[in-house]
């Protein structure tokens, strides 16, 4: 069984960009964004950190300071907030799938790999945090969840 693994890191980033989506332009502290969301605070800086350097959130130092996001919440893929702080969606053995080789009967085990990363894109690439944070999935994704195994686990 493959396993997609969604680190901490990206969970409450995520959690934390969506209440920047809400009011969009807004700088909210860092403490006042953990408390919105039940994240440690110190967790939480060193994300905003992070995303601050991939150009997903702007800060402000002083009395007036703060995060907001650095461009519209609809141009903010999940993908991008991965990608950020924990690099590729989907790697082999520390490699890209398309950097794997095998043989014999393994041979067409690279283009699964590859397909399960094209698969993993389809969604995080074209859900953004405005669609998140505004509940508005798009219907293909929604589609996904209402799939009779979509909500257990194997």
């Amino acid at each position: 069984m493959v396993v997609v693994h969604i680190s901490a890191r990206v969970d409450y980033a995520m959690r934390a960009l969506t209440v920047l989506a809400v009011d969009e332009g807004e700088r909210v502290t860092c403490e006042a964004l953990a408390q919105a969301q039940a994240i440690p605070a110190r967790f939480l800086e060193g994300i905003l950190t992070a995303l601050r350097r991939a150009g997903i959130v702007a800060s402000q130092r002083g009395v007036d300071g703060g995060y907001r996001l650095a461009r519209p919440a609809g141009q903010i893929a999940v993908a991008d907030v991965i990608r950020a702080l924990d690099g590729p969606l989907a790697e082999v053995r520390g490699m890209r799938p398309e950097q794997s080789e095998y043989i014999g009967p393994a041979k067409a085990l690279q283009e699964v790999w590859i397909a399960a990363r094209a698969s993993l894109r389809d969604v995080l690439e074209h859900v953004t945090v405005a669609d998140i944070a505004h509940g508005e999935l798009p219907q293909y994704v929604v589609a996904l969840t209402a799939a009779p195994d979509a909500w257990t686990s194997h």
